[in-house]
């Protein structure tokens, strides 16, 4: 099976959009402000500090990152969307960023319409591990010990309506399983009780769950990408495994305001390729277990709407409400 590579994520280095182009000699005027929607120490919030300083270096100001967090991430998106089109505020968000929509009522801004999207700069492949207890070796093996079980076991997550329980309502559904999910938070708390046996699978991230796989403190049977992963080459993905077309990981993206000029969003554009370019961040989103993607806005855009689209119809069949 094909591995799971950065060229493979939207060819990153390729890009001769990260030079300088002609066309695209926009420059803040002043520091700018990369609304981080999520609390210190999370995932968004270290992306965006990982890109924070390179960008500002490209683009000739320092950018502050500002953690405006709550209501899944729509108080900082609703920041980003009362704030002007001119590029001096931006926003990195997670893939709740096509969920909320279906599952928060009364916001004052339309997800749909309210941002230009930038560019999807990481993904973060989960895996499908479970309980070391459990005698399944494969993940066929695994359905059928759910099955043979209805209603008797539960499943974990980082949380409600969180990439980690989308992921696995949908392989639940994919696969029929009649198994409960039960909400922790965060996915530190869940994977303590995966290793205990109280719950029977989580879909956790490369970073927090890998090191735990490989000393057999919890199994590894699935990855949540397309294709397979550099990290653990040996561990196939879902969709391989008789689930085609399975695919849902954790990713984060660039956000500015509606409005904002074309030749604002490429150098935006522009400035995040680079800065996923800088060998420091490299390393850092290696170990974080993360792909850079650097994809175009166009690419993007069409991106956000199909996930928002496909979320919508996931949070429905799977009867998902807002924890």
């Amino acid at each position: 099976m094909p591995r799971l590579t950065r060229r493979a994520f939207g060819g990153l280095l390729a890009a001769p959009l990260i030079a300088r182009a002609a066309h695209a000699q926009w420059t803040p005027s002043r520091p700018m402000r990369l609304i981080a929607p999520y609390p210190p120490g999370g995932g968004v919030d270290t992306t965006s500090r990982l890109l924070a300083v390179p960008m500002g270096a490209f683009l000739g100001q320092p950018i502050v990152v500002e953690n405006r967090a709550g209501a899944g991430g729509s108080i900082g998106a609703a920041e980003l969307a009362r704030s002007a089109p001119d590029g001096q505020t931006i926003m990195i968000d997670a893939m709740a960023h096509t969920v909320n929509p279906w599952l928060i009522r009364n916001l004052p801004f339309d997800y749909a319409t309210a941002f230009t999207p930038v560019s999807q700069v990481v993904v973060l492949p989960q895996l499908l591990v479970i309980a070391p207890q459990i005698p399944a070796r494969t993940l066929a093996e695994f359905v059928a010990y759910v099955k043979a079980r209805p209603g008797q076991l539960s499943y974990g997550s980082s949380g409600n309506a969180t990439a980690a329980h989308l992921a696995a309502a949908l392989f639940a559904q994919r696969a029929g399983l009649d198994i409960q999910h039960v909400p922790y938070r965060g996915g530190t708390p869940a994977l303590q009780d995966l290793m205990g046996g109280a719950i029977a699978f989580v879909f956790g991230t490369v970073s927090s769950s890998l090191q735990l796989a490989r000393e057999g403190r919890i199994r590894a049977l699935a990855v949540s990408t397309a294709s397979r992963i550099a990290s653990m080459p040996d561990v196939p993905t879902v969709a391989e495994q008789g689930f085609p077309g399975y695919e849902l990981n954790e990713w984060n993206g660039l956000y500015a305001p509606a409005g904002l000029p074309a030749p604002v969003t490429q150098r935006l554009f522009e400035a995040s390729t680079a800065a996923l370019a800088d060998p420091t961040v490299r390393q850092r989103l290696d170990a974080l277990g993360a792909y850079p993607v650097g994809s175009s806005p166009d690419v993007f855009a069409r991106y956000v709407a199909e996930q928002r689209a496909a979320m919508g119809v996931l949070v429905r069949e799977a009867r998902i409400e807002a924890g």
